[in-house]
């Protein structure tokens, strides 16, 4: 073992830099790797600005050998989760390193026994930080880049965790959906028929009246989402905040919100895969950086596809057939703007409707991520 490998906790803006900065030079030559916006992450691991730190702890760690950064982890006890699902779970991502077990395994083990030190039982991952943000190892689909708000890793690095002892306990899975696949027109009868019987409103997001709406989709979320696997229930001002940040590149089209009697039933998100452009500004919006984003995504024929990243039903009105209604109000939506092919992820395993609806609609299951456990 390497007498020069040490583990350092990130206490610094200077260890803060390396800490956002590593994976940029692990995957610079990794050609499906996406960079995040470096001013994104700056702000995501700000604790005063970021309101998801106030029911949460986290620790971020850095790996050196011969004090050169070779890998990265951070650790979460997200209380929310635990006391929803009632159960002592500390959380590891934004795991990053090279390809060596010994980096892996020491960083790991760090976590381990941080998450262990504070009471927790299990080791779940890889999250950044909560199934509300990127989550999984991505284990199949590696000749494609990720869609928006999906994580790209290295083949080697879920083969690393799972040698530490890490098992899988959900796959998740994305279905890839394109319009030189007639969509079936059976299901188009089936959503009017729906609409009408139930006497369905689908109507777009109000921009004018954003903060009102954040207020009524974070609702159906909560509600709609609180029997899935690993859900975590987001409070008001997590959930403004992560709407602040997503106004940026949302298109209001796309956001569908279902009503029946004036009373929110349901809402599904589709949003502008803008990875296509991201992949080109390397991490860094300035100084020109800002104005490719922007033009890019005013003439959006840059950006032809989306990704389904939401789609819930409240449970009083579940089972009523409402999301075959926002599948092809999307897809219609979709198509009329542009946009030639989608996304939908990420779909539990064991959601076996979704994952039926999915292939139904011509969908075709190219990437699978993979959250992976173990007792601590």
């Amino acid at each position: 073992m390497s007498q020069n490998l040490n583990v350092i906790e990130v206490e610094s803006s200077k260890l803060l830099h390396v800490f956002i900065n590593l994976p940029f030079k692990l995957y610079k030559d990794v050609p499906n790797w996406v960079a995040p916006l470096i001013s994104e992450r700056k702000e995501f691991f700000d604790k005063k600005k970021n309101p998801f730190y106030r029911g949460a702890r986290t620790k971020l760690f850095v790996a050196t050998r011969d004090d050169e950064p070779v890998g990265r982890i951070a650790t979460c006890i997200n209380y929310n989760h635990n006391e929803f699902h009632n159960e002592n779970v500390g959380f590891f991502g934004f795991f990053d390193c090279i390809d060596d077990y010994e980096v892996a395994a020491k960083l790991l083990k760090v976590a381990m026994i941080t998450l262990k030190s504070e009471g927790m039982e299990k080791m779940r991952g890889p999250a950044n930080f909560s199934t509300n943000h990127e989550v999984g190892f991505l284990v199949e689909g590696f000749d494609s880049p990720p869609v928006v708000m999906n994580p790209y890793n290295p083949p080697y690095l879920p083969k690393l965790a799972e040698k530490f002892g890490l098992k899988k306990v959900m796959d998740l899975h994305a279905y890839l959906i394109d319009d030189s696949v007639p969509f079936p027109e059976r299901l188009i009868k089936v959503a009017n028929r729906i609409k009408e019987r139930n006497k369905i409103k689908i109507r777009t997001l109000n921009m004018s009246r954003f903060d009102e709406e954040i207020k009524r989709i974070n609702y159906i979320y909560n509600n709609a989402w609180s029997d899935n696997w690993g859900f975590v229930p987001m409070p008001d001002e997590e959930f403004r905040h992560m709407g602040k940040d997503l106004k940026q590149i949302v298109d209001p089209d796309l956001v569908l919100i279902a009503e029946i009697d004036d009373e929110p039933a349901g809402f599904s998100l589709a949003l502008p895969d803008i990875n296509i452009v991201l992949k080109k500004l390397n991490g860094r919006l300035f100084p020109t950086g800002i104005f490719k984003l922007i033009w890019n995504m005013k003439i959006r024929n840059k950006i032809d596809g989306l990704r389904v990243v939401t789609l819930g039903v409240v449970h009083k009105y579940q089972k009523r057939g409402i999301d075959t209604v926002f599948y092809v109000e999307t897809f219609n939506r979709g198509t009329r703007k542009g946009y030639h092919w989608a996304e939908m992820s990420w779909i539990l395993e064991s959601n076996e409707l979704m994952c039926r609806a999915a292939e139904n609609m011509g969908g075709k299951l190219y990437k699978k991520y993979r959250m992976v456990e173990m007792p601590i």
